[in-house]
């Protein structure tokens, strides 16, 4: 387990100054510390409603697989290390730091399309996720919107 990880940090290392806590960078692939990012997002809205479902975990592995261009084994040592670093996060505002510096407007609203797509991947939307989904759009820095697009594109 600790080999793929350390295989995982060496093929997908961000620079130390914008990554999560991570070993030592690469420069095979500099956005290591922006996957973690998304990813620990993407695992934050799962647990929203405090249930992470199998419909939930199979979305997100999907989700890495396709937009981050990983095999399965990768996407889920992924979700591993982004889910122990949002369990450790005081806040999200850390994640969305990231995110905001590496990613324009529509990157941007193409995550909260995903995030919205989270929700609806067990077929329910709670007060939490509904809440958490604002809270993300404005730390996102989306203009208004914007996050009731990403919402009409998820229900689709």
């Amino acid at each position: 387990m600790l080999d793929s990880l350390k295989a995982l940090f060496t093929k997908h290392a961000a620079p130390a100054s914008e990554s999560v806590p991570a070993p030592k960078a690469s420069a095979v692939q500099p956005d290591a510390g922006l996957r973690v990012a998304a990813c620990a997002l993407l695992l934050e809205m799962a647990h929203a409603d405090s249930e992470f479902t199998a419909p939930e975990r199979t979305h997100i592995e999907e989700v890495l697989v396709r937009h981050f261009d990983l095999d399965t084994d990768t996407a889920r040592e992924l979700m591993e290390v982004a889910e122990r670093e949002r369990r450790e996060a005081t806040d999200l505002h850390h994640f969305t730091a990231i995110i905001n510096r590496h990613y324009d407007e529509g990157q941007r609203m193409v995550l909260a399309e995903l995030l919205w797509r989270v929700v609806y991947a067990d077929g329910e939307l709670s007060r939490h996720e509904d809440y958490l989904s604002r809270k993300i759009a404005n730390l996102l820095e989306l203009r208004p919107g914007f996050l009731a697009e990403a919402r009409n594109r998820a229900r689709v």
